[in-house]
């Protein structure tokens, strides 16, 4: 399995709340956000790491350069108007076959990400497997309808009715996503959750798994409660 992490965000509010690392060195129990993701994909059969970060966080760059890793860390340093073009600069350095995508502050639990990673693994009938909660916390949730069997049927900018699931931003799913992540750039389209419908515009079978709780860091008061819900998972 490769992994890739979308670390290319200004972290303007932590900036404005007065937090002076950049949101990749962030630490929660001593440790760099970006890091903490890093040892969990190598702790889950990680045969290769692609990072994208931004030009304005020189100091990310020096820590990322800094690592000596058992696998191939691809870094990718550059300023983008979106996630999805992150995630496209990032596909152009990634191995092909299976991988999962993150943002760099999206926390879970190990426990549960490994579960999921597994779960993944196994599937050999589904293009991607989305990791979905009802926690619901996110200022702009995308809101996923599911069927009964947890497959994907479309991504919501808003609620439904019988709504239970929004996505916990980890994407797992096969290089079959490229082109259509290729089309999309062609066509001008933006956001991450636009390239989402388009897989499913585009035919591929997608399925949900169910996380209890992920959390976003967007803000300072959020570094504590993130901090907590590892502490307490650990």
């Amino acid at each position: 399995m490769h992994y890739a992490i979308i670390a290319a965000g200004e972290g303007s509010r932590l900036a404005q709340e007065g937090v002076a690392k950049p949101k990749p060195l962030v630490e929660l129990s001593g440790e760099p956000m970006i890091m903490r993701l890093m040892n969990i994909f190598r702790r889950c059969n990680a045969q290769s790491i692609s990072v994208i970060i931004n030009d304005f966080m020189p100091e990310v760059k020096e820590y990322l350069n800094s690592l000596q890793l058992d696998i191939p860390l691809n870094i990718v340093v550059k300023s983008t108007p979106s996630s999805m073009h992150s995630f496209w600069e990032l596909s152009k350095v990634m191995h092909p076959g299976k991988f999962c995508l993150t943002t760099v502050d999206t926390i879970f639990r190990e426990e549960d990400f490994a579960g999921y990673i597994e779960a993944f693994e196994r599937d050999d009938r589904h293009d991607g497997m989305w990791a979905v909660t009802p926690f619901i916390e996110d200022e702009k949730p995308l809101y996923v309808d599911v069927d009964r069997g947890m497959n994907i049927k479309a991504f919501c900018d808003k609620p439904f009715e019988g709504a239970k699931y929004v996505s916990g931003g980890v994407y797992a799913m096969s290089d079959k996503a490229f082109p259509v992540l290729n089309q999309c750039i062609e066509a001008g389209v933006s956001r991450m959750r636009n390239f989402q419908r388009a897989l499913i515009d585009a035919g591929m079978k997608l399925k949900a798994y169910s996380i209890d709780k992920i959390i976003d860091v967007d803000h300072a008061s959020d570094i504590e409660v993130a901090q907590a819900f590892i502490s307490n998972a650990e």
